[in-house]
């Protein structure tokens, strides 16, 4: 006993009443085939962003009493910048952690209300991957009680 597909089932009940009926393949479903990413003429593909080269910068943020400071701004600029690029919080044990491009010089600027801000450039160019550093936030001018 033969087991036949639909289509063969198909075909073999067309030809029993003289229809012979052509099985017509499916096509393949998007899910099995990826399909090409479409291009422009013309265009040159974007390439990704790939984070392989990054440069990461991270550290703790303490109050002025050493304990863990969660919700300070860090905002971080390209050396010679007015702009920041990049802004995060830290989390709530103080800490942060912030990936830029490798290859140049950054202003990181640490500020919360009540506290003097404070400013550190960090060299991304050259060495390692990634720099840590601990930040013991005063309280500003005035602030003191």
């Amino acid at each position: 006993m033969a087991i036949l597909s639909t289509a063969g089932l198909v075909a073999c009940w067309g030809a029993a009443f003289g229809q012979v009926q052509e099985a017509v393949p499916r096509p393949p479903s998007s899910a099995t085939t990826p399909q090409a990413p479409a291009v422009t003429p013309g265009k040159p593909a974007k390439k990704k962003y790939s984070h392989a080269n990054d440069f990461l910068i991270r550290g703790t943020v303490f109050t002025d009493k050493a304990l863990s400071f969660p919700g300070v701004q860090l905002r971080i600029r390209r050396a010679g910048e007015k702009k920041f690029r990049w802004e995060s919080y830290t989390n709530s044990r103080g800490e942060f952690a912030i990936r830029v491009p490798q290859g140049a010089d950054y202003e990181l600027v640490v500020r919360v209300k009540g506290f003097a801000e404070q400013t550190r450039t960090i060299d991304a160019k050259t060495g390692g991957n990634e720099q840590s550093m601990v930040f013991r936030m005063q309280p500003a001018a005035g602030d003191q009680g």
